[in-house]
């Protein structure tokens, strides 16, 4: 089942929780909620997000929730270079993500191609390609604005 979390919309976490065959326990539902809050946050970042509502959660806690949800479809993790993973709740479409190499602020990028995965290698040693993972490497407007350009790392 896929699930998407779009809109401002508050989506119904403890259904979409008990559609996945997940009991809906509080810290699961505080997860989700900060996680669509604050796409993109690290597993730190939803873990002081979360405190304010349950302030006797471990961080060790937070990830394991992030794991379990990850691994049934309701979050989506995303594997950053030099950086710790990150999460979303947006899943199951085709979109892609830019992280600006100053400020590592990062953005989802819808993709314009086609169904996913949009893109498709030349050869894939016979294997079923099942989604496609891009990272665009950018400079914001803002840090384009604010500095000059030698923060860039050039390739």
């Amino acid at each position: 089942m896929e699930t998407t979390a779009t809109t401002n919309t508050e989506p119904d976490w403890p259904a979409q929780l008990r559609a996945h065959a997940l009991r809906v326990t509080r810290p699961r539902t505080n997860v989700l909620r900060v996680v669509q809050e604050h796409p993109h946050a690290s597993a730190d970042e939803v873990h002081r997000q979360v405190r304010a509502a349950l302030p006797e959660i471990s961080v060790q806690s937070v990830y394991v929730v992030l794991a379990d949800l990850d691994r049934h479809g309701l979050i989506r993790r995303i594997d950053v270079p030099a950086s710790p993973a990150r999460y979303e709740t947006r899943t199951g479409d085709n979109h892609h993500h830019a992280q600006c190499v100053r400020c590592h602020r990062i953005v989802d990028v819808d993709c314009v191609v086609g169904s996913a995965p949009c893109l498709t290698p030349g050869d894939a040693a016979g294997m079923t390609i099942l989604s496609a993972d891009v990272l665009f490497r950018v400079v914001c407007a803002d840090c384009r604005e604010n500095g000059p350009d030698s923060g860039i790392p050039h390739r």
